[in-house]
């Protein structure tokens, strides 16, 4: 019987599944974004967050349980110095995948998941820059002007 096995096995065994996920938790932690199958998607997205949430608070016990599941030291790294103060206020929901169309050698569903807050296309407030706007009446001139009145009204005193 299967009951209560609700876990996509990917077409693997143990050990391969395992290893597969840690690599790509590691690559996405180090690119912040990949691009994969919806369903080994949908199966890093749950083996990641928890891992963010651990790394959280940064303590010895946090920083082995993580290393045991990512099994590699600079991800680890990264995650705890460069990931968790960046999502620290976020309550969950650290990762987010979108649907980019069917891979053209055998049509399965590809998808990019990628770390919510490393984006800066639906995340602006981060690091984009402030765009000005010039118009065409020239209002650009006026306030140096201004500026230069004060230093002659100083210079006639």
């Amino acid at each position: 019987m299967r009951h209560g096995k609700k876990f996509n096995h990917l077409g693997r065994k143990t050990a391969h599944r395992k290893a597969m996920l840690a690599n790509m938790a590691c690559s996405l932690i180090e690119h912040k974004r990949i691009n994969t199958t919806v369903a080994k998607a949908k199966a890093l997205k749950q083996f990641v967050e928890p891992l963010v949430t651990k790394s959280k608070e940064d303590t010895t016990h946090n920083r082995r349980v993580v290393f045991s599941k990512l099994r590699q030291k600079d991800a680890v790294a990264e995650l705890f110095r460069e990931v968790a103060p960046k999502v620290g206020d976020r309550p969950g929901g650290y990762t987010r995948i979108i649907k980019l169309g069917n891979r053209l050698g055998d049509n399965a569903d590809m998808a990019m998941i990628e770390l919510v807050d490393y984006n800066d296309t639906y995340n602006p407030s981060g690091t984009a820059k402030k765009k000005t706007r010039r118009s065409r009446r020239g209002g650009g001139s006026k306030p140096t002007a201004a500026a230069a009145k004060p230093e002659a009204t100083n210079e006639e005193e």
